[in-house]
């Protein structure tokens, strides 16, 4: 008897060590870190996202932000000649070695940031667009505070250390959403080895990110190393229509930076899949709208929704839609009526405007009084 209650305690706790051990939650190895899918903007991972760290060279997304929106306004040209200034000259760090007084295409100092991530180019970049230094950087904390990057505060373009510049994942995986927009940089961000004709010499480039070569779908997007900041990496990837940024901050080695990224890459593409919740045009029946002429009017979604949906989760996704409090009439076509609303469980993931599919007049004011009297 004693042998049989034995055995059975054996088999007891080997059933609990192997159906009862607790499933671990996903997880990285860098102190912080985010990612996110750019057209839904949805985070589908955070860990201490909202720290202020120091960003080192990741701080060229936005000097390449700003610069590609020049050249996209047309104020500036990939062709245009820059002249190297001797504070250019000599900044420290990964440089690709100009020389003041000397003049190169903007196309190039562009490359030799996203490639090389070149100190001496961002200042050159910074300088000719901005005018002085000083101005540039004022550029740099203007956008952030447009884009939304509350917890940032630039005092370089290089990324050097300085006790105040300092960002945050989350507002790092901001600008670099919109720098993704830009194919020409996704272009210059995937090339591996690069070689530049500059005044009297020509400089090779190498990329920084060795993960290029390593992360099939991965076209970008900025590495940063620095003793304070540790091993940094923003990176981008795209498969089919779905486009993952990942941010690391403060990776111990070299090593841990590259892994933590392809873990979140993998985990994106691998746990994730893309749901179309509504198409642009899609109608929404029965809205009340006070003193209307039908008493109700029809509205219309305003663009295509998407959600990113976890595997395993589908039946948590619900949606709704909330109308605006006191909608009355007249109301112009295109006016926002409400929003339709997405859920995971009670956690909103996803919004979307309806308005107004035609314009809603007002009823005559015979049949105004008419509905108060009998209301």
């Amino acid at each position: 008897m004693k042998k049989s209650i034995i055995a059975i305690s054996i088999i007891s706790i080997l059933f609990s060590l192997v159906f009862a051990t607790p499933v671990l939650a996903f997880d990285v190895a860098t102190d912080s870190a985010i990612l996110l899918e750019v057209e839904t903007g949805q985070v589908l991972f955070e860990k201490n996202a909202d720290r202020k760290l120091p960003p080192a060279s990741i701080t060229k997304i936005m000097s390449l932000l700003i610069t590609m929106e020049k050249l996209e306004e047309g104020s500036i040209s990939l062709d245009d000649k820059v002249t190297i200034s001797r504070y250019a000259q000599s900044m420290g760090g990964s440089q690709i070695y100009l020389k003041a007084n000397t003049q190169v295409e903007l196309e190039k100092l562009l490359k030799a940031v996203t490639i090389a991530s070149g100190n001496d180019a961002s200042v050159a970049i910074a300088e000719y667009i901005a005018g002085t230094y000083s101005n540039f950087i004022a550029m740099m904390n203007d956008k952030a505070q447009e884009l939304g990057m509350n917890s940032t505060n630039f005092v370089n373009s290089t990324g050097l250390p300085d006790p105040n510049h300092y960002s945050t994942a989350r507002d790092i995986s901001i600008m670099a959403k919109e720098l993704s927009k830009y194919p020409q940089v996704l272009e210059w961000a995937s090339i591996w080895t690069e070689t530049i004709q500059l005044p009297n010499r020509k400089a090779m480039l190498v990329n920084t990110n060795s993960l290029i070569n390593k992360y099939p779908s991965m076209d970008g997007l900025k590495t940063g190393h620095t003793q304070e900041a540790g091993f940094c990496l923003a990176s981008t990837a795209k498969k089919g229509d779905t486009r993952l940024i990942s941010i690391v901050l403060q990776g111990e080695t070299l090593t841990e930076r590259e892994e933590s990224t392809t873990r979140l890459l993998d985990y994106g593409f691998n746990a994730f899949s893309k749901r179309k919740i509504a198409a642009a045009g899609d109608q929404i029946q029965n809205i009340p709208i006070a003193e209307s002429a039908n008493k109700v009017a029809v509205g219309e979604v305003a663009s295509d929704l998407y959600v990113m949906v976890q595997k395993g989760q589908e039946k948590d996704i619900s949606q709704e839609v909330k109308v605006k409090d006191s909608l009355t009439a007249p109301i112009e076509k295109g006016e926002v009526l409400g929003e339709l609303t997405v859920y995971n469980g009670e956690k909103i993931i996803s919004t979307v405007d309806v308005v107004a599919a035609a314009e809603i007049e007002r009823a005559n004011i015979i049949t105004r009084m008419w509905r108060k009297i009998f209301n």
